[in-house]
């Protein structure tokens, strides 16, 4: 057995954390504890053993005490920031920190903060946008508005006219002003080794976006234009590891820098699919081992939305499943079901097969490539027969498409029963 190397991220219940959660849950290599600030997604992820909840905030005098207990008692050797800001805290605070940080050095880290600082270091190339700064003598509508040291959209403006830009500059601090890009925007996925070497750049768009964060986005082509500006940005500040840059395209379609970032990005998940797993990359990197990357070349699309998971609040040892139009529906099998009977199988919870399958039950379970060794138990009964006969009640659930079987189960042992449709419900995703 290979001993794992343990792994913390923070905080958990964010969307990129959920996507570097996704990255490594099944690596053999490491194990993932999640820590969060609030109770959030992350308790639904992580068992009681990798999550830890409470005061977690960075701007607690007792943050880095309390994360290094996690980090001793759980021989941590690396964090994963899930926030722009958590990320330059914990570089800031690093030699106190009992372990690595997974993002760039913090020189990058502040620079990567504060946009003024982006567009100062990258004035004199062709991708800066144009900036105006205080009193603004020189400004040309229409401009744009955004917080200097914010991320995903949030407190930005487009002026039109001076009325409209003093309302807002009046009202608001610390804001850059730049030219108004009309265009398409872009987020650019990139890796940098330990070495300095650029080892990818993977640019996706970024539609319907909400909440700063793109719930569709589909793989571009990499361009010369592009390539060039991942390339300058890596030379001119220290990189290490994962980071990603936006571009907008101006009114003449030369795209330009919005801003870059020191850490995993919740959209590189569309990239992780086509096989670039840059969590993974940034551990075994910051491991001082050499990494390549291995891309499969074809069109991807993601595409986001709610996702529900559930805890309830019932114990359980035995779950009896229909066969007909539960495990089998519209002459397919359903997913859904086969999914939980290897939940079960995995969690202790014996399964028996309880149906009035008019067919021979070998035959079809060897048509679908099924068979009677996936159950603990089969049952199998005549069409008139009555299913209340062969069901011991204590410890048991029972699942059946049949309305009438689950109401006539239900009265009979007021054990809890469930459709097809509420199997989600019973998979605890830890």
């Amino acid at each position: 057995m290979i001993d794992k190397t343990n792994v913390i991220i923070f905080p958990a219940g964010a969307e990129i954390a959920i996507e570097i959660f996704h990255s490594l849950r099944y690596n053999l290599h490491f194990d993932v504890y999640g820590v969060s600030g609030k109770s959030d997604h992350a308790r639904f992820l992580y068992d009681d053993e990798h999550y830890f909840e409470g005061d977690y905030y960075i701007d607690k005098p007792t943050f880095l005490e309390n994360l290094n207990k996690i980090i001793k008692s759980k021989n941590i050797k690396f964090i994963f920031p899930a926030h722009d800001t958590v990320a330059l805290f914990l570089k800031e605070n690093e030699t106190t920190l009992d372990a690595k940080v997974l993002s760039s050095d913090l020189k990058t880290a502040t620079i990567a903060r504060d946009k003024t600082m982006i567009y100062d270091l990258f004035a004199d190339f062709p991708f800066c946008p144009k900036v105006y700064n205080a009193p603004f003598n020189d400004i040309q509508f229409p401009v744009f508005l955004k917080p200097n040291k914010g991320q995903g959209g949030k407190g930005a403006f487009s002026a039109s006219n001076s009325k409209e830009f003093d309302e807002i500059i009046n009202r608001t601090e610390d804001m850059v002003v730049t030219e108004l890009l009309p265009g398409e925007e872009l987020s650019v996925d990139c890796f940098t080794d330990r070495h300095g070497k650029l080892l990818f750049v993977g640019p996706r768009t970024r539609e319907r976006v909400q909440i700063g964060i793109s719930f569709r986005s589909d793989k571009r082509d990499l361009t010369i234009e592009i390539e060039t500006i991942a390339h300058t940005i890596n030379k001119k500040v220290s990189i290490r590891g994962t980071w990603f840059f936006q571009v907008k395209r101006d009114s003449n379609g030369t795209y330009k820098l919005l801003e870059f970032a020191v850490r995993q990005a919740s959209t590189m998940g569309l990239y992780r699919q086509v096989g670039v797993n840059f969590a993974l990359l940034s551990l075994f990197d910051m491991m001082d081992k050499d990494v390549e990357v291995l891309v499969n070349d074809y069109q991807i699309t993601l595409d986001r939305c709610l996702y529900n998971r559930y805890r309830i609040n019932i114990n359980y040892d035995k779950a009896y499943i229909d066969f007909d139009d539960t495990i089998i529906v519209d002459d397919q099998v359903n997913l859904d079901a086969i999914r939980y009977i290897y939940y079960c199988k995995n969690n202790k919870i014996r399964t028996i097969l309880l149906t009035k399958h008019r067919y021979d039950l070998d035959e079809t379970l060897k048509r679908y490539n099924m068979s009677r060794g996936m159950f603990d138990e089969v049952i199998h009964i005549s069409m008139d027969d009555d299913k209340t006969k062969y069901i011991d009640p204590t410890g048991s659930i029972f699942i059946d498409n049949h309305f009438p079987d689950r109401k006539k189960i239900q009265k009979a042992f007021n054990i809890p029963v469930f459709d097809v449709d509420a199997l989600d419900s019973l998979i605890e995703n830890k």
